[in-house]
């Protein structure tokens, strides 16, 4: 069993038994108690703190987390070890115990390896960096050690995070119980697969905003965003490509989805940094670690145009319409890691335009648009129009990138600066401006827009973003990016599964 443990900050006796309660209540499958943060640090309120939590009946893993080891405690040492050999002694399942203690010669914690061995969680933690030597420090972390072995460490790009991976399929096919885990955002993977690799445990955070490592999901995001109830050995994985990508909606659509017609599948959010060599590795590692079992991406910016590269380097198929766009926003892997890839933006843009305006594709022929930004999600946009007739004009603050683009699909482009003397009908935002956490950002200023413009932003996060709030104070018609991006989606989703996709289900779960 891998346990979904959740960290208890103990302030005080009175304190640890309702948080400890919420935890349950909430699905913890075991609790950590971070004994470090105690304002009395004493034996006695350790004692009486474990003896409270064990009424509730879940395992228990006793902490004091030392400030050299990126803890909190900055008292005595020998106090510490009093306080760890107390827990015990009060019940706890297990004790963490930093592995450099074994080390050192006045550590009286050493003797727990003989007198409890199984209880004992041996642990390393590098807030920094992974280590150069990491194997060398899980071989002697193991070396001697009975119990659990635990390493953790700060993920530089996710290309780090094949350490822990590799590590927990090693301990697995051996039979030992391990704890590896890539910290930072772009570590989450190991976070969120940690049970399909048969890992001692994974954390995740009593609430929102309440966690205690980087990249640590809360309990309710581990449960009803990434599914862990029904995670196992078999689970078929799936990701968004993008960067940064911790603002995607597209793990709980996608999620959801699964859930909706009894997929064993799990999404997740990967950060690939932008540089193409990341990018590739980063699959290039996926394809070759095949018991991960990861079968298709989603792909946002700034990765669909090394997505298209990508596919044409590996010999893979590309869609003619995603070649024809030069930007890949979907991609699948056949049985042999072979991919191929295709391009889902081009009709979600259609569709939520003429949805919003209760016309067909072709009742768009003629109509004057303005789409800014020259990036994969233009290209899509552009193209689409472009098919049915559309007069475009590619505004991007980079001329140069709107004129190459502009000349590739026979419309006119101008700087973002020339937007003040625009006179269209629609206007497509295709830049990330406004995105998620930039809520106060807008491509165009509410002078810019006029009562019966048709007004869209492909931004999806936040739904009604500042350029859309203008737009319908204004009197335009607005067409939000959730529209489109559930009609990607859903494309990408039957791509993925051979499914039809529950389209309602999925747009519910993002508003």
């Amino acid at each position: 069993m891998t346990y979904l443990a959740v960290p208890i900050i103990v302030v005080d006796v009175d304190q640890a038994m309702p948080a400890s309660s919420q935890a349950v209540r909430a699905g913890a499958e075991m609790l950590e108690l971070r004994l470090d943060y105690l304002a009395d640090p004493t034996v006695e309120n350790v004692g009486r703190i474990v003896c409270d939590i064990k009424q509730l009946q879940l395992p228990i893993i006793a902490t004091c987390r030392p400030e050299w080891e990126g803890g909190h405690f900055s008292g005595d040492e020998s106090l510490r070890e009093s306080m760890i050999r107390q827990s015990l002694k009060a019940g706890a399942d297990y004790v963490d115990v930093e592995f450099a203690c074994f080390k050192r010669d006045d550590s009286s914690l050493s003797e727990l390896l003989t007198t409890a061995p199984k209880q004992v969680i041996v642990s390393h933690h590098n807030f920094e960096k992974l280590p150069a030597d990491f194997e060398l420090r899980w071989e002697a972390i193991g070396w001697g050690c009975p119990g659990v072995g635990k390493i953790a460490y700060q993920a530089g790009t996710i290309l780090d995070s094949f350490a822990a991976l590799d590590l927990l399929r090693a301990e697995q096919e051996a039979q030992r119980l391990a704890v590896a885990l890539a910290m930072g955002s772009a570590g989450v993977v190991s976070r969120l697969l940690a049970k399909k690799l048969g890992a001692f445990l994974s954390f995740a955070g009593l609430e929102d905003g309440a966690k205690t490592a980087d990249g640590q999901f809360s309990i309710r995001e581990m449960k009803e965003v990434y599914r862990w109830d029904v995670i196992n050995s078999e689970t078929k994985v799936y990701g968004v490509i993008g960067y940064p990508v911790g603002h995607s909606l597209s793990p709980a659509v996608h999620n959801a989805g699964f859930n909706s017609i009894g997929f064993n599948g799990l999404y997740l959010p990967l950060e690939v940094s932008p540089e193409y060599a990341v990018f590739r590795d980063f699959l290039d590692g996926m394809i070759e670690r095949k018991w991960l079992d990861f079968k298709g991406f989603s792909v946002t910016i700034p990765h669909k145009e090394n997505a298209l590269k990508y596919v044409q380097e590996r010999g893979g198929y590309v869609e003619p319409l995603a070649a024809k766009l030069k930007a890949v926003n979907t991609l699948v892997f056949d049985e042999d890691g072979k991919p191929a890839g295709y391009n889902t933006d081009y009709a979600g843009a259609l569709d939520a335009i003429t949805s919003a305006i209760g016309a067909e594709r072709v009742d768009l022929q003629g109509i004057t648009a303005a789409v800014l930004g020259a990036g994969g999600v233009s290209r899509a946009v552009v193209g689409g129009l472009c098919d049915v007739g559309a007069q475009v004009t590619i505004y991007n603050r980079t001329v140069e990138r709107a004129r190459r683009l502009a000349e590739e699909f026979g419309c006119k482009y101008g700087s973002l600066n020339e937007l003040g003397s625009m006179e269209v009908k629609l206007v497509v935002n295709a830049t990330s401006m406004g995105m998620y956490p930039n809520v106060a950002e807008s491509v165009l200023g509410a002078e810019q827009i006029r009562p019966g413009m048709i007004v869209m932003d492909t931004v999806y996060n936040p739904m009604e973003t500042k350029l859309l709030r203008l737009a319908r104070e204004a009197g335009a018609v607005v067409v939000d990016g959730v529209s489109m991006f559930i009609n990607q989606a859903a494309a990408q989703f039957a791509l993925f599964t051979q499914r039809v996709a529950p389209k309602e289900v999925m747009r519910e779960a993002v508003v």
